[in-house]
């Protein structure tokens, strides 16, 4: 629902996601910009505006959706994004998260018990060895990483980047269109590179599939770095 002082391009944008949604919600825009107190002129002066902020802001949405979604390991329905995405400050209407979910084909699962069980034995217990506690007294202990997505344009650029939790410097990073296995690989890798780590130091992250893999737990044992993640759901950005 739309609060008093509601910004009018947030008006705007509601009001296409309405019309854009399913037949139950399809209400006429004149009737809708009335309802809001809005111009019918207006929306459609913003509608036509070309390579829009609505739109940016829409592709920017789909990225954040499909991260919480793969955090989720595919159970999240519209709802739960939604929680998720207010949880990283990020300012959305359900409706248009779930809007976008069906134009990304992001069709949530329910997950069993029991395959859930095989796939954590072939894969291992990550535990949560920081514990919401991101300082570290000497470099090379404590490492952080996360994924980052960078509008450019030529497209989206995603950015890895490996963080040391005493110094709060990027240490380690890497760039690439896609934000594949290989892309963490090796961002951890330069920061292995870049810093002495310590024997056993830790390297803390989401519980994003990538994060997951079986190929990045090899790379990190190569490295002799012990494997942490938050819980899911949970923003390293938070805090």
């Amino acid at each position: 629902m739309l609060r008093e002082g509601t910004p009018v391009a947030s008006k705007y944008e509601f009001i296409e996601t309405m019309r854009l949604g399913t037949a139950e919600y399809a209400y006429p825009v004149e009737f809708m910009c009335d309802m809001l107190d809005v111009s019918r002129s207006g929306y459609y002066e913003w509608r036509q505006r070309p390579d829009s902020a609505t739109d940016q802001r829409r592709e920017e949405l789909k990225l954040l959706i499909t991260k919480a979604f793969d955090m989720s390991d595919s159970t999240y329905g519209y709802r739960r994004i939604h929680a998720q995405l207010a949880r990283w400050g990020v300012t959305a209407g359900p409706e248009l998260i779930r809007q976008l979910m069906r134009e990304l084909n992001l069709v949530p699962c329910q997950p069993k018990p029991k395959r859930w069980s095989l796939t954590q034995a072939a894969a291992g217990t990550v535990p949560d060895l920081v514990g919401r506690d991101f300082t570290a007294e000497t470099p090379g202990v404590k490492l952080v990483g996360d994924i980052t997505y960078i509008p450019t344009g030529e497209g989206w650029l995603y950015l890895a980047t490996v963080i040391d939790c005493c110094t709060k410097e990027v240490i380690g990073y890497a760039m690439d269109d896609n934000y594949q296995t290989p892309l963490i690989i090796r961002a951890i890798r330069n920061a292995a590179r870049n810093r002495k780590l310590t024997k056993h130091a830790i390297f803390h992250t989401d519980r994003g599939s990538n994060y997951m893999s079986a190929d990045f737990s090899k790379e990190l044992r190569k490295l002799d770095l012990r494997r942490s993640a938050g819980r899911t759901g949970i923003s390293l950005l938070t805090g």
